[in-house]
């Protein structure tokens, strides 16, 4: 229940049942008693020596400190100082303990209840010193002088700021979990206890706290309140020092601590954002600076989250590499000629298919029609450029240029001939063509895409038309053919020569060598077949091939 890092999230807190948070609440308010009553009584113990050596001239003997009248007096007012703040503490403690084993979300009054505790506990330390100043009164009062009293109010309020500073560190360190689930819901956005405060505290306990305590020690001799020193050492000083160096190493443990815990999961959280883990959050529990940092860290880590998501759909939508060039050129309407293999690959019966299916199971068709596309594509650096109904359009060597676009067009082309005829029962036919075309973005400045524009892709959809009723599924042009490398061109083989229509020149058809159509085809099979309408609307449908 101290907050340490590696102790339970907000997570781990908000899933404990009833009985979970009742053992963890009784073994926080234990932690917490033991916390005042040891501080209470070491500080009342320096108190009390430092009372004794002041008020004896810095001698300490056994008649001077526990056979004098204001001993039971002292002892009194440490023992009610400590009861009075046990008391005040739980009590404060209570509703918020209540309500964290109950497990109501916490609403606007009970965040700022929470957040209050570690004032509410120094305010009941504060209330502890002075009713302990008045019980020392009351049992002392037949041996009471002016300066007595004097002395041992400023003694315990001294002793009192010094504990109200260690009440104030051990109390905000004990709350984190109660503040972890009460800021669950609505973090803090502003400075509560500020970093200042702690820094205060160390100041206070450790420098004004001790000067003040000399000061006044040396004034009250120098006005006869207190007696002057009996030794050769003012042993009084000396334990004050001391007592001054054991005080300011508990505050700076103490402080740091509160100070490195947070920054120690802030950084362990960016190290884990900076591998890549986009779900690393740290618990928000820190009233200071600390606490807006912690927020901060998680609105950051909530935005690149959801920007990388959105990177990510957009990748899917357009592709990886589109995606990268457009976040690396910015927005505009930009692109460039480039040599580029174009492979178009499109259902034969898409028509007929969704009339004999229901449309889930056609979708399914063409999702894992589809899939085996974009997994040949990308094995042979080509991107798809678009899905348009039952068609894929494949373009090689742009946005990002490779060495053989044609080469790696007319590969894909046969290994996703493979792959179709293995997975589907479907038919369906590819074009492949070579040349140069438009790659870049088309459209309004407002709404565009990424596309290719050009003869290869008409050229590429009218074979891919023409291989859909033709017993050959695959053929690529004779510029793709001449275009490729040797290695890849010697796999295909040439059937005939016709002018598409929309071209002046013939275009060379050719076939994979090892695929094997379903009977012997002729060129006036491929005349037949170049004759027929194509339905597939070219590229950015700026142009119909009929």
């Amino acid at each position: 229940m101290w907050g340490a890092v590696g102790e339970p999230g907000v997570n781990e807190w908000v899933r404990l049942g009833t009985a979970g948070r009742r053992r963890l609440a009784t073994r926080a308010l234990a932690i917490s008693s033991t916390a005042i009553v040891g501080s209470n009584a070491l500080i009342g113990f320096e108190t009390f020596l430092l009372v004794q050596l002041s008020y004896n001239g810095g001698l300490l003997t056994v008649d001077e400190t526990l056979r004098a009248p204001n001993f039971p007096g002292i002892v009194t007012a440490i023992v009610v100082c400590i009861v009075v703040n046990l008391v005040l503490g739980f009590l404060t403690l209570r509703p918020q303990f209540r309500w964290f084993i109950c497990g109501d979300p916490a609403d606007h009054v009970r965040r700022v209840a929470v957040q209050r505790i570690p004032a509410f506990q120094v305010l009941s330390t504060s209330i502890a010193w002075a009713a302990s100043v008045l019980s020392y009164i009351a049992v002392s009062a037949q041996t009471l002088t002016v300066e007595t009293v004097f002395g041992v109010t400023v003694a315990f309020t001294l002793a009192g700021m010094s504990s109200a500073c260690l009440t104030y560190l051990f109390a905000e360190r004990a709350s984190r979990p109660l503040m972890m689930v009460a800021l669950a819901s609505d973090p803090t956005s502003r400075v509560v206890h500020g970093v200042r405060g702690r820094m205060f505290a160390v100041w206070a306990v450790s420098s004004a706290v001790p000067m003040v305590g000399l000061i006044i020690l040396n004034v009250g001799r120098r006005l006869h309140m207190l007696p002057p020193v009996a030794a050769d050492i003012d042993w009084a000083s000396v334990v004050l020092a001391l007592v001054g160096i054991a005080a300011g190493a508990r505050i700076i443990v103490l402080v740091g601590q509160s100070l490195i815990d947070p920054l120690t999961e802030l950084r362990d959280a960016v190290e884990k954002v900076h591998a890549g883990d986009l779900d690393a959050h740290v618990d928000v529990y820190d009233s200071s600076e600390l606490g807006v940092l912690q927020q901060g860290f998680n609105e950051m880590v909530t935005g690149l989250d959801e920007r990388e998501r959105m990177r990510e759909l957009f990748a899917r939508h357009v592709g990886d590499t589109v995606a990268e060039l457009a976040i690396e050129r910015g927005m505009g309407l930009h692109g460039t000629n480039a040599e580029v293999g174009v492979l178009l690959v499109d259902i034969v019966g898409s028509t007929t298919i969704a009339q004999e299916r229901r449309p889930q199971d056609t979708a399914a068709l063409l999702n894992e029609f589809f899939e085996i596309v974009a997994q040949v594509v990308d094995d042979h650096e080509g991107f798809v450029n678009k899905f348009e109904g039952d068609a894929a359009l494949a373009v090689f060597g742009a946005p990002v240029a490779i060495d053989d676009p044609a080469g790696a067009a007319l590969a894909a082309a046969r290994d996703l001939a493979r792959g179709l005829s293995e997975a589907l029962d479907v038919r369906w036919g590819i074009g492949v063509s070579f040349g140069t075309a438009f790659a870049g973005n088309i459209g309004a400045e407002r709404r565009y895409e990424y596309t290719v524009i050009g003869d290869p892709v008409n050229e590429c959809a009218r074979l891919s038309e023409m291989a859909k009723t033709s017993r050959v599924p695959v053929l690529g042009s004779g510029a793709a053919i001449a275009g490729a490398g040797e290695a890849e061109a010697h796999h295909w083989t040439m059937l005939g020569k016709r002018v598409v229509r929309g071209r002046t020149e013939a275009t060379d058809v050719y076939r994979p060598t090892d695929l094997v159509p379903d009977s012997a085809t002729t060129v006036g099979d491929v005349i037949s077949g170049l004759l027929r309408p194509v339905k597939w609307l070219g590229s950015a449908g700026l142009m119909r091939v009929r």
